[in-house]
């Protein structure tokens, strides 16, 4: 199978600063690739890299087998990358239908009069096939909880078409119940095909769902391992590193 995303020997460099070095990723249809590390370690630019914001100062970037070079998001989004960041691009006053179908709302017949009943129905089976319990479509955003605000984001870059999905940091801020719901909801857009990137530096969550397992260190890779060949304990002693943690100290 070939790979949705592929970065062969990144490389990104801010003048003297070397942000990540010679580090490679890729990313299977129907897969879930955990992108592990502590903060300062690479994940962010490796995500903007794979997103358009800026692009590789050395390396290659795939997509489809086919070379890219993307100088935006836009272009990002063009091909099928969408990124769901930690502030949710969502507007709270608006309802969770609006929100949906901003900047990309159906017009009837061509006239130029907005089909909110079309979108309605297009929007709450969306919803549907990702398992997002929602009764009223028309609820503010803001009155939502934390792990349903997530679950619409990402649920609004499938309804838009993507293909790759990066998810950064989706369960940092939540507790445990709705950080389950969000891991249902990536469990969910994986049965559908989807390639989901997840930027994470909890190892439980990403032992949870994920399929492989990335991990970054002051901009380079320690290693790409499959699901059952690391644990908890490795991920988190690769993360700082390569350093022996006390785990004692940890848990508390």
């Amino acid at each position: 199978m070939r790979p949705l995303v592929e970065l062969k020997g990144v490389e990104k460099r801010f003048g003297r600063v070397v942000a990540l070095k010679g580090v490679s990723f890729d990313l299977y249809p129907g897969e879930i690739h955990c992108l592990l590390g502590d903060n300062g370690a690479g994940k962010s630019t490796l995500i903007k890299i794979l997103s358009g914001v800026f692009p590789p100062t050395q390396g290659e970037f795939l997509f489809e087998g086919r070379p890219v070079r993307l100088s935006s998001p836009r272009e990002a989004l063009a091909l099928g990358i969408a990124t769901v960041y930690q502030d949710l691009a969502l507007l709270p006053l608006m309802s969770v239908l609006r929100n949906f179908i901003l900047g990309r709302e159906p017009l009837r017949n061509g006239l130029g009069v907005l089909d909110l009943a079309q979108a309605a129905e297009a929007v709450r089976r969306s919803l549907e096939d990702l398992g997002i319990p929602l009764k009223d479509l028309h609820q503010p955003v803001g009155t939502l909880s934390g792990g349903q605000r997530q679950a619409i984001a990402i649920a609004r870059a499938v309804y838009h078409g993507a293909k790759v999905l990066i998810l950064d940091e989706p369960t940092s801020a939540l507790g445990v119940k709705q950080a389950a719901q969000v891991l249902r909801v990536m469990e969910r857009m994986r049965e559908r095909g989807l390639g989901v990137v997840f930027i994470t530096h909890n190892p439980l969550h990403a032992l949870a769902v994920g399929d492989r397992f990335t991990v970054l260190f002051q901009g380079e890779s320690l290693g790409t391992f499959r699901r059952g060949e690391i644990g908890r304990e490795e991920l988190m002693r690769l993360m700082a590193g390569g350093q022996e943690l006390n785990l004692q100290e940890v848990r508390e």
